[in-house]
């Protein structure tokens, strides 16, 4: 092909793309709430008294089309965060031994001598969600026991396993279903991870190379870069934390809010129970992941 009509096909070739990314789209909420991006990380701790613990967290983003050009592109990356998304939760399967709905947004995992658990946040609704529990759960042969508590923005469901209790804790918030599950081991954790007796415990750390200001309701708290990052690894980092980064809360709803440098502040509503110890970690791009500890 001569040099000429090479050139002109380029010449098409940009023109087309450059119209595509002037075309405007009807918003389509189905296809434009689709995964955009997929990020996730991993960490493994061992011991040498043979203690092993494996921390995951993952984050799925929506991409959003106002041109045609833009949902081609999201197009193509919405396939490629979903096989990255399939391996990732296969491997999690494998690994924490604890299911995964497939449309999940955010989702932290934790596999230590003291717990195994998932949180796991999706835009979906509580009874949905909850039935899906349900029967994984039972595929696994977990038993509900009585005493549950089912409405319509909240459920609490204990089991019994062959590991010993469980529980799954689904709330309603902000148009989306968060679900807790976790089966207690029954090693008893030390004191860098116990709260006070009737209290919950969030112990704050920051993975980043940037400092971060977390605030819960009034009390604000500085950390500096990479402070406390490896709180979720074990019970000695965990007690090596400073003061201010090891919070013991009456059981309640509490107001969080992340600012870092250059980005905007982003607030949540963390829920605190009774008996339970949370890591909440500073991960890129102004995210705070929570990770069920003890």
């Amino acid at each position: 092909m001569k040099r000429r009509t090479l050139g002109i096909l380029l010449a098409a070739s940009l023109f087309a793309a450059t119209a595509a990314m002037a075309i405007p789209v009807t918003p389509d909420p189905v296809r434009d709430s689709a995964t955009g991006s997929f990020q996730a990380g991993w960490s493994h701790t061992s011991r040498s008294n043979g203690d092993t613990a494996d921390t995951w967290w993952a984050l799925r983003d929506h991409c959003t089309a106002d041109t045609l050009g833009e949902r081609l592109l999201c197009d193509a990356l919405r396939m490629l965060a979903q096989a990255a998304s399939r391996t990732f939760e296969s491997k999690l399967s494998t690994d924490v031994g604890l299911p995964l709905p497939g449309s999940w947004a955010l989702m932290t995992a934790n596999n230590s001598p003291f717990i195994r658990s998932a949180h796991v946040e999706m835009p979906l609704d509580l009874k949905t969600v909850l039935g899906f529990y349900r029967a994984a759960l039972a595929k696994n042969g977990w038993t509900e026991t009585e005493g549950s508590v089912v409405e319509a923005d909240r459920a609490m469901i204990a089991f019994a396993t062959s590991e010993g209790p469980a529980s799954l804790r689904l709330i309603r918030q902000d148009g989306k279903t968060i679900a807790d599950l976790s089966l207690r081991k029954p090693r008893v954790a030390t004191a860098g991870f116990l709260p006070k007796p009737e209290q919950g415990r969030l112990m704050l750390g920051n993975k980043t190379d940037e400092a971060a200001v977390v605030t819960v309701n009034e009390r604000t708290i500085r950390l500096a870069a990479r402070a406390g990052e490896n709180l979720a690894n074990s019970d000695n980092a965990a007690g090596e934390l400073l003061d201010s980064q090891k919070l013991d809360l009456p059981p309640g709803k509490y107001k969080i809010t992340l600012t870092m440098d250059g980005s905007d502040a982003r607030s949540r509503v963390f829920e605190v129970a009774a008996n339970e110890t949370w890591g909440l970690l500073v991960e890129g791009h102004g995210v705070l992941l929570p990770v069920h500890l003890y």
